[in-house]
């Protein structure tokens, strides 16, 4: 089988963990060991997350005052060549001697005229408070958002992605039996002007629509979202609280989940679930589980 594997960002950098070189690496190579398991009888391409890791890059760039921010388009292909490298060289450490593997930074176009410009809501960088946030509002133009009391954080567009640049690149790469590495981050986002030049943008592509996109244009039989939750579930915080194993997409995509959390996961399972195929949330440890319907939440028509 062809299986597109998406990994949260969360699973390689957990909650509350010091967001330290070893300790990504730590999780990254538990990760490489559940995906070198799966390559064992699979064709594998790997998408990843990278939220926490560009917000500490964000941070960081905020400490040094001395230049302009950098634009959020290079602060993303920054994030993604790191954790591209780690996934990369550990995957090489865990797959069979031999084993082909290539990352590729992954632009994906999007409308220029969808509807998320005009409504920023995904937070990403720093905390503020009001007068730092109202001192980075007038000196950059960021939107700002209150996420608590006086606490405040920049946000930015998460428009839909379109259209996958190098798709042609990644399927020469896959069918040449390279295990390939793309569209980390959910694909660093550009758009083309009138002229057909294409620009990097101010924004975020959520990583479960844009491995979504991708498991479709390579024709894949599974789509994996590996995170750090165990299942779907429906009534999550309520005393009905229960796991969600099997389920059709029309009936899943039915049901209420958080906009913020679970319900992006939801609308990419339904999505390439309505194509024929696979899809699978749940525990990175428990990849090939997922997959062979032991564990997990399964979508299919």
């Amino acid at each position: 089988m062809r299986v597109v594997v998406a990994l949260g960002g969360n699973a390689l950098l957990k909650r509350g963990e010091p967001m330290t070189a070893d300790v990504q690496r730590m999780n990254v190579r538990k990760a490489a060991i559940a995906l070198a398991d799966l390559a064992r009888d699979h064709e594998i391409v790997v998408a990843h997350g990278n939220g926490p890791q560009v917000g500490l890059l964000a941070l960081q760039a905020a400490a040094y005052t001395d230049v302009d921010p950098y634009p959020l388009d290079i602060l993303g292909a920054e994030s993604v060549g790191m954790i591209g490298y780690l996934v990369e060289q550990e995957l090489t450490n865990a797959m069979a001697v031999g084993s082909k593997i290539a990352t590729l930074l992954t632009q994906i176009e999007v409308e220029r005229d969808d509807p998320a410009f005009a409504r920023p809501e995904k937070p990403i960088g720093p905390v503020y408070t009001r007068n730092e946030a109202a001192k980075a509002n007038e000196a950059h133009g960021w939107p700002m958002v209150e996420e608590a009391d006086d606490r405040w954080r920049r946000v930015v567009p998460s428009p839909l992605p379109a259209r996958i640049t190098q798709i042609e690149t990644i399927r020469l790469l896959v069918e040449a039996g390279v295990t390939v590495i793309c569209a980390g981050g959910g694909g660093i986002p550009v758009a083309r002007d009138a002229n057909g030049t294409l620009h990097g943008l101010e924004a975020v592509i959520d990583k479960d629509r844009a491995a979504g996109l991708l498991a479709k244009a390579l024709d894949a039989d599974a789509f994996l979202m590996l995170t750090d939750v165990d299942a779907v579930y429906q009534g999550w915080g309520t005393p009905d609280s229960r796991p969600i194993r099997k389920i059709a997409p029309a009936e899943l995509d039915s049901r209420a989940f958080p906009a913020g959390s679970m319900r992006p996961k939801v609308e990419a399972a339904c999505d390439f679930a309505n194509t024929g195929g696979l899809a699978g949330i749940g525990r990175l440890e428990e990849a090939r589980a997922i997959l062979e319907g032991r564990q997990g939440t399964l979508v299919k028509l």
